[in-house]
């Protein structure tokens, strides 16, 4: 069965977009400034160089799947996913299908995974630390960032509080010395089965599903997830091993018992920003595998 498709007038959809653009360039300001003049930042350099979507397209409004445009001039026409008749345009829902099927049924089995999952609070961002576990500072990721520790400090605190991390994509990045350290052994495979609620990059991953399933979602959940990203990379670095003063962030110190209280904290708050948008993502991939959106009937 066809679901039921809203039709925005086009005065309407305008001032989206325009509410739409002004708010990515409130989120966005001094990040075309920075790059312009190749300066680093250790929290929003992330997105951008880690997540593949580009400040442009971030600013790029779309109504989503299941919303057509009253389009009379085209704007939409010729959009990679949208289709255009009569002076309407919409999501195509069944050609994104075509091309990208692989990619919603990956992304619907490892969200609703996660959300079942059980959260675990017991990591206490100590990846970021296995990262640079046994290296001079040189040889670090960030190697424009200095450390707060020694090195044999920061592997005093490896050692001490110890490695319990259950994502791939922070593991892969861990020093060789520090992998067989770690509780668990993730892999690609096993993702679906160990990325649980708590954790900070499975949450800053929605911003990488929500953007790989453009067009078929808003763009005002796009920039809620990139929101959400930016917030919980900030909480990332601060609780590092690296030295933020620069730039204005002060550690949290999950090398003291009171540091990590104060980590579990904000993790939680995380954890609950975090739910609902993952529902959302997951309410679209289910109506996508049950229905589909080819768009108002022509």
């Amino acid at each position: 069965m066809q679901q039921a498709i809203t039709i925005l007038a086009r005065s309407d959809w305008h001032q989206r977009r325009q509410q739409h653009e002004e708010r990515c360039d409130r989120l966005l300001s001094g990040v075309a400034e920075r790059r312009r003049l190749g300066q680093k930042h250790p929290v929003e350099d992330f997105l951008f160089n880690y997540y593949n979507l580009r400040p442009g397209e971030l600013r790029t409004w779309h109504p989503g799947a299941g919303v057509a445009l009253e389009d009379p001039d085209g704007e939409y026409r010729g959009r990679r996913f949208y289709r255009h008749h009569d002076g309407i345009s919409s999501i195509d829902g069944e050609a994104f299908m075509d091309k990208r099927s692989s990619t919603l049924e990956w992304t619907r089995t490892l969200l609703g995974r996660t959300a079942q999952n059980p959260a675990q609070f017991g990591c206490f961002g100590m990846h970021e630390w296995a990262m640079v576990y046994h290296l001079p500072p040189g040889q670090t990721r960030h190697n424009y960032l200095p450390l707060r520790f020694e090195p044999e400090r920061v592997a005093e605190v490896v050692e001490q509080v110890g490695l319990r991390c259950s994502h791939f994509d922070a593991f892969r990045f861990f020093t060789p010395d520090a992998e067989p350290l770690n509780a668990l052994r993730p892999t690609r495979e096993r993702q679906p089965e160990l990325d649980q609620p708590a954790c900070l990059h499975a949450n800053m991953d929605l911003y990488k599903w929500t953007g790989k399933l453009v067009p078929l979602v808003d763009s005002d959940l796009l920039l809620d997830t990139f929101e959400l990203a930016r917030d919980i990379r900030e909480l990332d670095m601060r609780a590092s091993a690296y030295d933020l003063s620069e730039w204005g962030y002060e550690p949290v110190p999950v090398e003291t018992p009171a540091g990590r209280a104060d980590y579990v904290r904000r993790q939680r708050d995380f954890a609950e920003r975090a739910a609902p948008l993952r529902q959302r993502l997951l309410e679209l991939n289910d109506k996508m595998a049950a229905h589909g959106y080819p768009g108002p009937e022509v």
